[in-house]
């Protein structure tokens, strides 16, 4: 088994937006990949994978569209642009186990990585598999 310490969740920057009173980092991910902020308050430590100088207070969320998705509250995130690449860690005890497939998503790749070396060890299925358990629906 993996323990949290041993799983990075990687995301890629969809957009920010700012409002007078916020900013939002949307990613790929989302609530479905990592539960864990949103289901009880879980912190997780957020990275720039290429960082740049400076930081700002804002919340990290997904593209899902529920208020409850985001993997970050009200923190000091490193600056981020769209197509910047983030790491949030500790997301190795549950985020596979509570993924879900709400809303659509499909589940997230697993790659092992050992020194320089990286596996993958589960790909991300296409759309189109994800929707399996629909194929003896018949509509009229």
């Amino acid at each position: 088994y993996l323990v949290g310490d041993a799983g990075v969740l990687l995301t890629r920057v969809l957009s920010v937006k700012r409002t007078p009173k916020k900013r939002f980092v949307i990613v790929d991910a989302a609530m479905t990949e990592l539960i864990r902020p949103a289901l009880y308050g879980a912190y997780h430590e957020v990275l720039a994978v290429s960082p740049r100088p400076g930081s700002v207070k804002a919340d990290l969320v997904g593209p899902v569209c529920e208020t409850g998705d985001f993997l970050a509250r009200d923190r000091d995130l490193p600056l981020l642009e769209a197509g910047d690449l983030v790491a949030i860690r500790g997301a190795g005890a549950y985020a596979r186990e509570m993924a879900s497939t709400y809303n659509g998503r499909v589940p997230a790749a697993e790659v092992m990585v050992a020194g320089d070396e990286a596996l993958l060890v589960r790909r991300r299925p296409e759309y189109d598999e994800a929707l399996w358990q629909f194929d003896e629906v018949f509509w009229d």
